[in-house]
């Protein structure tokens, strides 16, 4: 038997019996499907984007505060101060990045 034929005819199920691939117990989640997952991820991402943006945007005022004139502490603020701009415009593209991958996905 090829080993094509013989993949697919493994992964059919239809040689199992039916208590096999029966609905599973009370209290065993179920797995969520595609587009919960990606809403979860979704959620995620953004929490976890906004909070490194945010740690960016303390760490610049604290550059910028303390700099007293330094150039180096001065480009450091300025560095992190991009850094946190690059992340919150992240955040906010993130819902339609992770919109256009469900499109692509076709879900």
């Amino acid at each position: 038997m090829p080993r094509a034929a013989l993949t697919g005819a493994f992964l059919s199920l239809s040689w199992l019996p039916d208590a096999a691939v029966a609905a599973p117990a009370p209290g065993v989640p179920t797995p969520k499907s595609l587009p919960e997952v990606i809403s979860s991820l979704q959620l995620w991402v953004l929490g976890i984007i906004g909070s490194i943006a945010t740690l960016y945007a303390v760490l610049a005022a604290v550059y910028l505060t303390t700099a007293g004139g330094s150039p180096e502490q001065e480009i450091k603020g300025k560095t992190a101060l991009r850094n946190a701009l690059v992340g919150y415009a992240l955040a906010i593209l993130a819902p339609v990045l992770l919109q256009i991958a469900k499109s692509i996905v076709a879900v």
